[in-house]
């Protein structure tokens, strides 16, 4: 798949570093403009954070990274690409997601409003009053809602999702009073890996509900790398050029170009070029801030997770937490600089569903819960105890395991910055002015040079729309298009 530069052929139009799904969407974005883009990747392999890998024991495939993807299944951007063509293939679980409590019941996230909201008892109206307008409006509101800041085409859409959505997770969960609709809310915004009640955590929980409303929660046969396979081979199809195996730690590394982008954070900004950078640019670098990390599980199973509730044993996608309460209270301790002893834990098993993933009747599973950034403490117990919460027996199962502290998720991606996942903490003090306070958010201080990593809008996740808006923005700057 990997198509080699030519000797001497050292010009191009464009380089993007950096292969995740940011930096693929920009390279494909640049080269269907017809212009000779050449990608650079550090490790032996492209994707970022849609790897996977045999990472406990032969035959069991694990997703180093994202695992579920809602927002790829709903990008504005890759929905528009033949990726089908080039070997992807997603798969729908019944349930979207799933959120157990502790009396064995659980609330699900299903395909349709209406659904959802049947298991909400009295809450039902006031979610589907909530949740159905913007299930309605999705198809205006994914282009606003995953790009930079702009006057936006409805802003009547707009302005009713923006008002619920810039509150605090914890000040939405008034508009309900079960104790099911609080949990789930509490379980989507736990996403955005801050506390609960910082402002604009509700957008968060509200994009989720309405994707998995919209378009689901899948997950791609065989395996998150499959993405990063399916992108990489159409941007190769298109004539573009990747190289794997080179980190590039200056730019005098670099062919000659009309532009670079850079799928990297703020911090590899710095150290990359940080004499090139205004002093204006690298102030606002520097004070550019990180959230919490994550500390990752992955298991090798002998069956599947036996989770009491049967909502969670059909989701791809299980948050364990129990009530809002109590993962409003998981998550302030943690950014606090604690271990609270009953973390918020974001579990998948798409073993359940591609069983390409594992041996015959075996499974694979992952989860995570946050952690202090650039913690090192070992959280297995901690974890695997909430999960045997929620699944008696479910440490019987396990044949093998596999961790990531936060140190550990850095060394593998550059960009997981003490163990943030998302480039950068998405609170309201960054929701606008990711990474520097600029006329536009792509551009660095130097012309020809562009930022199109998850620390640009709209943020983390595998939806390609940083790079994709990126890209838009070199087109438009060097190439007059």
């Amino acid at each position: 798949m990997m198509s080699k530069r030519a000797t001497g052929a050292t010009d191009f139009d464009a380089v993007v570093v950096g292969s995740g799904p940011n930096g693929l969407a920009a390279a494909i974005t640049l080269q269907k403009k017809g212009l000779r883009v050449l990608m650079l990747e550090a490790k032996s392999t492209i994707g970022g954070g849609m790897r996977s890998a045999e990472l406990t024991l032969p035959g069991f495939t694990h997703d180093i990274c994202s695992a579920v993807h809602p927002l790829a299944a709903g990008s504005p951007f890759f929905t528009t690409l033949p990726l089908h063509e080039h070997g992807l293939e997603w798969i729908y679980p019944p349930v979207a997601a799933a959120h157990p409590f502790d009396d064995g019941t659980a609330t699900i996230l299903s395909g349709s409003v209406a659904d959802t909201a049947r298991g909400l008892g009295k809450d039902a109206d006031a979610y589907r009053k909530l949740l159905e307008p913007f299930v309605r409006d999705w198809p205006v509101l994914a282009p606003e809602l995953l790009g930079p800041l702009s006057w936006p085409k409805d802003v009547f859409s707009l302005t009713r999702f923006g008002w619920p959505a810039l509150s605090a997770a914890t000040h939405l969960a008034r508009r309900f009073q079960t104790r099911e609709a609080r949990g789930l809310l509490a379980g989507m915004a736990a996403h955005s890996i801050q506390p609960l009640t910082n402002l604009a955590t509700s957008a968060i929980a509200l994009v989720l509900m309405t994707t998995g409303h919209v378009k689901g929660w899948p997950v791609p046969r065989s395996g998150s790398a499959a993405i990063a396979d399916a992108l990489a081979s159409y941007f190769i199809s298109l004539g573009g050029a990747i190289e794997t195996g080179v980190e590039v730690k200056n730019f005098s590394q670099l062919p000659s170009s009309r532009c670079v982008l850079l799928d990297m954070t703020p911090r590899q900004l710095l150290r990359l070029g940080g004499h090139r950078w205004s002093s204006l640019y690298k102030w606002q670098l520097e004070r550019y801030r990180y959230g919490m990390g994550v500390f990752k599980i992955d298991w090798a199973l002998a069956e599947r997770i036996p989770f009491t509730a049967a909502g969670c044993r059909q989701a791809s996608t299980i948050h364990i937490g129990n009530t809002l309460e109590e993962i409003t209270a998981a998550e302030a301790e943690t950014a606090a600089g604690g271990y609270p002893e009953r973390p918020f834990v974001l579990l998948a098993q798409p073993s359940v569903f591609d069983l390409s993933r594992a041996p015959q009747g075996k499974h694979t599973a992952w989860a995570y819960c946050h952690v202090p950034n650039g913690s090192v403490r070992d959280m297995t117990e901690t974890i695997e105890k909430q999960v045997e919460r929620f699944a008696p027996g479910f440490r019987e199962r396990i044949l093998a395991r596999h961790v990531f502290d936060t140190a550990q998720l850095e060394a593998y991606n550059a960009n997981n910055i003490g163990g943030d996942i998302n480039g950068g903490i998405i609170d309201i003090r960054q929701l606008f002015t990711r990474p520097a306070l600029r006329s536009s958010p792509y551009r660095t201080s130097e012309n020809g040079i562009y930022i199109c990593s998850s620390s640009t809008p709209p943020g983390g996740g595998v939806h390609g729309m940083c790079g994709y808006h990126a890209a838009r923005r070199a087109l438009k700057d060097v190439f007059g298009m």
